[in-house]
């Protein structure tokens, strides 16, 4: 995690210092379930992200976009006719290449690598913490698509992030489960531009 940390930042002092650089705020809702061996039952459930991300010009109408973002994730269901509600709580870095088109649609796409900050279910009124069954990391792939609209320096997009990795924890053999999560916000960009 520190040698992350370091990356990001050094990658971002050489960025800054020799392209333009925009920076923003985003938030949105998130519809997300699970997908696997393990998923039993398990249906979309509705929760938010929110964070804040730096574009970076590239050349032309290309730029990389990392972000940092909250993410509610997890799905809901029912099981053996009792409800559940799975929460996981993500801290999520995408870092997306993107193409905006001068009419202010764009497309962008990457990789995306989640730290799982806690997890719960809750069934039948009891609430259990059950963060140790997952896996502290997540690896996805986002695709994504939005408008900018310059007159009020803001905009909204949609984003699909496509869960690869097993997030089950090693202690649960055979047992496989991905994050599947699309996201519809709205961003704002600070200084302007």
């Amino acid at each position: 995690m520190k040698k992350l940390v370091v990356l990001v930042l050094t990658a971002g002092t050489f960025f800054t210092a020799s392209a333009q650089v925009q920076l923003g705020l985003k938030a949105g809702a998130n519809f997300a379930t699970l997908s696997g061996s393990a998923a039993d039952g398990a249906q979309t459930k509705v929760d938010f992200h929110g964070g804040a991300f730096a574009q970076i010009a590239l050349f032309n109408a290309f730029a990389l976009q990392p972000e940092l973002l909250y993410s509610g994730q997890g799905a809901k269901g029912n099981q053996n006719e009792t409800d559940f509600t799975i929460n996981q709580a993500y801290l999520n870095i995408p870092v997306l290449f993107k193409y905006q088109h001068g009419s202010g649609l764009f497309a962008e796409t990457g990789p995306q690598l989640g730290f799982l900050l806690a997890a719960n279910a809750k069934a039948g009124g009891t609430s259990t913490d059950i963060k140790s069954s997952y896996k502290s990391t997540d690896f996805s792939w986002a695709f994504g698509i939005g408008y900018k609209i310059s007159m009020l320096h803001a905009g909204i997009d949609a984003r699909y992030n496509l869960g690869i990795s097993n997030i089950m924890s090693e202690n649960i053999p055979g047992q496989t489960l991905t994050n599947s999560v699309f996201q519809v916000g709205v961003f704002f960009l600070l200084g302007g531009k």
